[in-house]
């Protein structure tokens, strides 16, 4: 069965090429959000099985997302995406309970790649 994938990114065309990149390997686009708190709210709606979150966002960024949703779903698997190379990022992302974390641009196997190790 298609891996449901919840896409979390302020540029639509960010969206529109990982959403491509998922369809093209098999995964299902469940849900998108355009920043932090759209996302949560999507993440209530479709209990997706892994949400791609980009950090930096308006109205609430990826790392705070990240901390709601792990309180709304302690098992959430998120994959943290910046365009940043910043490791106090990375580092923040994955104590808040990110699984992996994909630099922009992205590689379309980098994505994958990530993708599977997480969620199969």
């Amino acid at each position: 069965m298609a891996k449901n994938i919840l896409v979390c990114d302020d540029a639509a065309f960010m969206r529109m090429m990982i959403k491509d990149i998922l369809s093209k390997n098999g995964y299902n686009v469940a849900g998108e959000a355009e920043n932090g708190l759209v996302a949560i709210e999507k993440y209530k709606e479709v209990s997706p099985d892994l949400v791609l979150m980009d950090i930096t966002m308006p109205e609430m960024d990826g790392i705070q997302a990240l901390k709601e949703i792990k309180k709304v779903d302690a098992g959430a698997k998120v994959i943290m995406c910046s365009a940043m190379g910043q490791q106090a990022m990375v580092i923040e992302s994955i104590q808040a309970g990110a699984k992996d974390f994909i630099v922009k641009p992205f590689q379309a196997d980098r994505v994958i790649e990530a993708v599977k190790k997480v969620v199969g």
